[in-house]
């Protein structure tokens, strides 16, 4: 059975005259009438009454006349559906995130814009440290990612996008000696113990610490290990050690925590949006294109 068969017995069923239905159709009242008694004989049943005077539904024409207009309404969505896909309206958007991402302003932006011109994405967001996003893009379990310099070789298939710079900060107790100095250096953190993600976690920033630690001639001393940037500014305030962190975490206030520029020019993270190379799909291209323009908009904090 063909749409068109289903437009075919919806003219004749709404004008209940085949002259009407056929010029409503543009098509030969002969040809109609032969479509609509093959139609008959597919479906087994005898849809309309004829007489020289007039056209009637029969008990099963008027069954099968709400099934049919149901069946066309859904083709049509479908058509709306696809045409909205194609442009990037429609479909589903998987976006990964980093523990630091939301406490940037370029995040909320992107995503609160995106929901507002795409209504009709079905936007899902993920939070998963840089490592865990970069597989899940391999794996195509994500579609995009905002990511933290992975301090690794990058995969083959990832592209990246750079959006802003993020200066590093040092976190450590207020009442510490350190914390009343003007300019800080990593240097000045050796034989300090660390507070740090632990190295499963899949953070960039684990490694990013321990190559600027090497930099200036010594090995970080890792204290405790913590999943949750809260929990690590907490342990910091609990007087457990320092830690260094991307500052947009300095949004989240503790008392007996201070945080403190880190004078290393090397001291700075990047926020990047990874997607797949081979991706093509327009809603990818819609949100990447937000992104931009609200990396270029926020710009680097100083």
């Amino acid at each position: 059975m063909e749409l068109r068969h289903l437009r075919y017995f919806l003219a004749v069923a709404e004008e209940l005259s085949f002259t009407r239905a056929a010029e409503r159709l543009h098509i030969g009242q002969p040809p109609l009438s032969q479509q609509i008694q093959a139609l008959e004989q597919e479906v087994g049943a005898r849809l309309f009454e004829r007489s020289k005077r007039w056209v009637r539904l029969t008990e099963a024409g008027k069954l099968f006349l709400r099934d049919a207009r149901q069946i066309l309404a859904q083709s049509e969505q479908a058509i709306v559906t696809a045409r909205r896909a194609q442009r990037g309206e429609a479909g589903e958007l998987r976006v990964g995130f980093t523990f630091s991402t939301p406490f940037t302003p370029l995040f909320a932006q992107v995503i609160r814009q995106y929901r507002q011109l795409y209504p009709h994405v079905a936007l899902t967001l993920h939070e998963m440290a840089t490592l865990h996003q970069l597989d899940a893009l391999e794996g195509r379990k994500l579609d995009l990612g905002f990511v933290r310099p992975p301090e690794v070789t990058l995969p083959d298939g990832i592209a990246m996008t750079m959006l802003r710079e993020d200066p590093l900060v040092l976190i450590l107790p207020a009442d510490a000696p350190l914390a009343r100095r003007r300019t800080i250096h990593v240097s000045d953190l050796q034989g300090m113990p660390f507070v740090m993600y632990p190295k499963e976690a899949g953070t960039g920033i684990y490694h990013q610490i321990f190559r600027l630690c090497r930099a200036a001639g010594f090995v970080p001393q890792i204290a405790m290990e913590a999943g949750e940037a809260s929990t690590i500014i907490g342990l910091v305030a609990a007087g457990l050690g320092v830690s260094v962190l991307p500052q947009p975490f300095d949004r989240i206030r503790m008392k007996g925590v201070a945080y403190r520029p880190l004078a290393d020019s090397a001291a700075t993270t990047s926020l990047l949006l990874a997607q797949r190379k081979d991706d093509a799909s327009p809603l990818v291209a819609a949100f990447v294109a937000l992104a931009k323009a609200a990396g270029a908009e926020t710009g680097t904090p100083g």
